[in-house]
């Protein structure tokens, strides 16, 4: 099979680490070909804490992708998160320099590169820097300007940055697997691309993706990103609560959450119990489903609350015609939806990834939503290298891949 035509994500997230291996089909689309999954203990709240139980696992499922899909991984798109992610507006300007005043793709690589000067912390680093529209002598609206006329061109941007520690770490605990880091993407940029549909991207939506330790935020419009938030709390978070209050251990919270649980707490019938295994292996008690739902709802409240002032604070002044989408494993709470659009007041549905063949129906679920959305995004950048957002790991990847070649050599 050739090489050049196939694509790796990897989700490193708080309770697992996702690989998906697709190809690339010449018309586009693609054809999900692995997968793997294992446990990850070497994150808090989407940090890496440890990198070496990082590495196993990120290697791990890479091992049990590459069996699944027969074919050798070298290199992936590795998804980012975690609390220390920032989103922020910027415009760059420049004078148009070609014959006849055509926009050629070097004008439009240096109008990107000025709209990433910003004031940037020594410890920040630049992830991506996205163009939402282009302005060419004053007209708006333009999503590609190459091959136009035009004296001045503009471009509107999101610019993400991430700390430089959590940055370093990613990238080592990846190499450390034996892989090389094509591209770091922004887990909820993934997510949104895998489970909105184009009449949501472009007439504004919010993309929440309820991780175990993250709850990732994107809000899009006109097909492209808007702002981005990352809140350190998650499902896992939910799990710690049923633990302490049915006084059980944590694997047995989690099984109980994923069957039983569900909100709001006014709509569990009175007469439906749970056995509950307490703490040290003594007989199971029987505890009524609303009390397992009074346990959960102050938490679900608590993050869409969170939710609600992040999006206060990303000033958008548009409308967001097609609500918001929830996706992540924490998404598959039965209720959630109902409880979110109250909060919210806003539309709400669950997002599940969609296109794509092959083995397409095994990641068909929310949890899946960033692993299956990097790989959309390393498929469209293999089709359009060109249109690529600008970023700064540019010779980081050049050096991690002479290092893999040389190791192979060797």
């Amino acid at each position: 099979m050739p090489k050049d035509n196939i694509v790796a994500g990897i989700d490193i997230g708080t309770t697992k680490v996702v690989a998906v291996v697709a190809e690339v089909m010449p018309e586009g689309r693609l054809n999900i070909i692995g997968l793997g999954e294992t446990p990850s203990g070497g994150l808090r709240k989407g940090i890496i804490v440890d990198i070496e139980n990082t590495a196993r696992a990120i290697a791990g499922a890479v091992e049990q992708a590459e069996r699944m899909s027969g074919c050798q991984v070298h290199s992936a798109f590795v998804g980012l998160t975690g609390p220390h992610i920032d989103s922020l507006n910027n415009r760059g300007v420049v004078a148009v320099t070609g014959e006849d005043g055509e926009i050629s793709l070097e004008d439009v690589e240096r109008v990107l590169q000025a709209a990433r000067v910003i004031p940037l912390a020594a410890e920040r680093r630049i992830i991506h820097v996205l163009p939402r529209q282009y302005i060419v002598d004053g007209y708006d609206g333009v999503m590609d300007p190459v091959g136009m006329c035009g004296s001045r061109l503009e471009v509107e941007t999101q610019i993400v940055t991430a700390a430089g520690a959590a940055v370093q770490n990613i990238m080592k605990s990846v190499q450390r697997a034996g892989l090389a880091v094509d591209e770091l993407v922004l887990n909820p940029l993934a997510s949104a691309g895998a489970v909105l549909q184009q009449a949501e991207r472009e007439l504004g939506s919010v993309v929440v993706d309820i991780g175990g330790g993250t709850t990732e935020i994107a809000l899009i419009s006109q097909g492209s990103l808007w702002f981005a938030s990352v809140l350190p709390i998650g499902s896992e978070h939910i799990t710690s609560d049923l633990a302490v209050g049915l006084r059980t251990p944590i694997v047995q919270a989690e099984e109980i959450k994923k069957e039983y649980g569900c909100v709001p707490a006014d709509a569990v019938p009175d007469n439906e119990a749970v056995e509950v295994p307490p703490v040290g292996g003594r007989e199971k008690r029987r505890v009524s489903r609303k009390a397992l739902a009074t346990i959960i709802e102050p938490r679900v409240e608590e993050i869409f609350t969170l939710v609600r002032r992040e999006l206060s604070s990303a000033h958008f002044q548009g409308l967001l015609p097609g609500g918001v989408i929830l996706t992540g494993g924490g998404a598959l709470l039965e209720g959630i939806t109902g409880m979110a659009a109250e909060i919210l007041a806003m539309p709400v549905r669950l997002g599940w990834p969609e296109g794509g063949s092959g083995l397409a129906d095994m990641v068909a679920a929310p949890p899946y939503a960033t692993a299956v959305g990097l790989v959309n995004y390393g498929a469209r950048r293999l089709a359009h290298p060109q249109a690529a957002a600008t970023r700064e790991t540019g010779w980081e990847n050049f050096w991690s891949r002479l290092k893999s070649w040389w190791r192979e050599l060797f």
